[in-house]
């Protein structure tokens, strides 16, 4: 009983890292109704700004967020502002075509800078730190530090969508972009803002991964992968509903290992595949 309770409790912790590989796009797509199908690729990106920042300052990867994070935040600006506000329109495949293209740019460009070989950030005695709950279950500190900044991340973005002026120039230009437009918003600087919070989101994500699991220029698509679930098991347009389906992606990837360690993986996407037949808007859709 103690086993399958550490086993719930660690696919909660991992779940958290999905919750943050996913909320960057869940905010994309409800402010612009954008799939960034190069969301993944930004998540390594950011990985690697975090080791070249460890390396050459001699940072700790934890402390190279101060860096990573702002450098991400510009990225996603100017990457919206001159490219991806070009492609935004009523047809979906401009965008998807575009940010198709930023994978592969991104992919072969890590690639040629830093070949193939798998890379992980150390951290320190983070990574082996533990707190005992109780006999036979303990928790990771840095699993458990994750998962609070999952919350942390997941908290501020309801916070500045619900509570600031920028949310409401936010969600009046996702109601009506042309109405918005009227009233003075400009809905470019908007979306580029957007953007601009996503991949900050996507900065923290990335580091984690980091220092979390080796990581090479090849693991975007499977990153996308997790947060398209974690996205469509919660619910599009609600970021708690995302942090409840990265939990439920984690734990069944977690209940999958434990069985058979080639079912980790398997497991979590038959999760999702239960969750859209019993329940295809998703566990916590968006009422409108």
């Amino acid at each position: 009983m103690i086993e399958w309770i550490n086993v719930i409790v660690q696919g909660v912790l991992v779940g958290g890292l999905y919750a943050m590989f996913a909320a960057g796009l869940a905010l994309i797509f409800g402010i612009m109704r954008l799939v960034n199908i190069a969301h993944g690729d930004f998540i390594v990106l950011a990985a690697y700004l975090a080791l070249v920042a460890a390396t050459a300052l001699g940072l700790n990867p934890i402390l190279a967020l101060a860096i990573v994070v702002p450098a991400m935040a510009a990225l996603g600006y100017i990457l919206q502002r001159f490219l991806l506000n070009r492609a935004l329109g009523d047809d979906l495949l401009p965008p998807l075509l575009v940010t198709f293209g930023l994978s592969v740019i991104i992919q072969n460009g890590l690639l040629e800078l830093f070949t193939a070989d798998s890379r992980r950030l150390r951290a320190g005695s983070i990574e082996v730190a533990s707190i005992p709950v109780v006999p036979g279950i303990s928790v990771g500190l840095l699993p458990l530090l994750q998962f609070a900044l999952a919350l942390a991340v997941i908290g501020g973005i309801e916070f500045v969508f619900y509570r600031t002026a920028l949310g409401r120039a936010f969600r009046a230009t996702s109601d009506d972009q042309a109405t918005a437009q009227l009233m003075g918003l400009d809905n470019r600087h908007i979306f580029s803002l957007g953007m601009a919070l996503s991949l900050a989101v996507v900065a923290v994500a990335g580091v984690l991964i980091a220092v979390r699991t080796n990581f090479d220029p090849a693991i975007g698509p499977a990153r996308l992968l997790f947060g398209f679930e974690a996205v469509i098991i919660g619910g599009l347009g609600s970021l708690w509903g995302t942090l409840l389906g990265g939990v439920l992606l984690g734990v069944a990837q977690g209940v999958g290992a434990h069985l058979d360690p080639g079912w980790q993986t398997l497991a979590g996407h038959f999760a999702f595949l239960m969750v859209l037949a019993v329940r295809p808007e998703g566990l916590f859709p968006k009422i409108h």
